[in-house]
Parts: structure tokens; C-alpha cells; sequence
């Protein structure tokens, strides 16, 4: 069975950073594109970034320039780097991993930005 954990939610002040990270484990062969998702409250959940298995990032309108996706495909994990948060960037944060043609999901961090 695969797990998704992440780590790395919590509270910051605007301008600050945070860094979240997620680890799948179980039997996994290999992983395509990981990503986040957000969901902040009354809000539909949306895209944050994705990255392929070759390095190829995708990043939401709302975070370019202030976010970047890394992934190690040794330790099947992927690093969401949060720069210059802004409250509106206050979400519940989730993990996304596309492998053998199925989505898993984390169980989703909190990020709130608040002074």
C-alpha cells in the first residue's frame, strides 16, 4: 500500500517561509509527477505545483517567482520551497502522487500566514 506523509505546515509571518516536504513509501516502482494542491476555506482545492519524473515544473499564476518544486527520486520525496508567503496563501496544503496510473494523496498540512 502507498502512503503519502508530509511534513513541514505551521505559522508564519508574512514575508516569511516555510518548506514542506512529502515522502511516499510502500511499493512503488516508480512515480510520475508529484505536485501540491491547496485548498483554502469556502475555496475549490487548486493547483500549487507539479513537477514530472524528469524535473519539469508547473506552478500556479499565484506562487511563480515566490515558490519552486524539487523532488529526489531516490528517496521518492518532493520539496515545496514557500517564499515571500503572503496570507493568501493561508490553505490547507496536500500531496499529490501519480503512480501506476493512480493519484495517491496526504493527508494535507496546514500553512497560515498570519501576523
Amino acid at each position: 500500500q502507498v502512503q503519502l506523509v508530509e511534513f513541514g505546515g505551521g505559522l508564519v509571518q508574512p514575508g516569511g517561509s516555510l518548506r514542506l516536504s512529502c515522502a511516499a513509501s510502500g511499493y512503488i516502482f516508480s512515480i510520475g509527477t508529484m505536485g501540491w494542491y491547496r485548498q483554502a476555506p469556502g475555496k475549490q482545492r487548486e493547483l500549487v505545483a507539479t513537477i514530472t519524473s524528469l524535473g519539469s515544473t508547473k506552478f500556479a499564476d499565484s506562487v511563480k517567482g515566490r515558490f519552486t518544486l524539487s523532488r529526489d527520486n531516490a528517496k521518492n520525496t518532493v520539496y515545496l520551497q514557500m517564499n515571500s508567503l503572503k496570507p493568501e496563501d493561508t490553505a490547507v496544503y496536500s500531496c499529490n502522487a501519480r503512480i501506476a496510473s493512480l493519484d495517491y494523496w496526504g493527508q494535507g498540512t496546514q500553512v497560515t500566514v498570519s501576523s
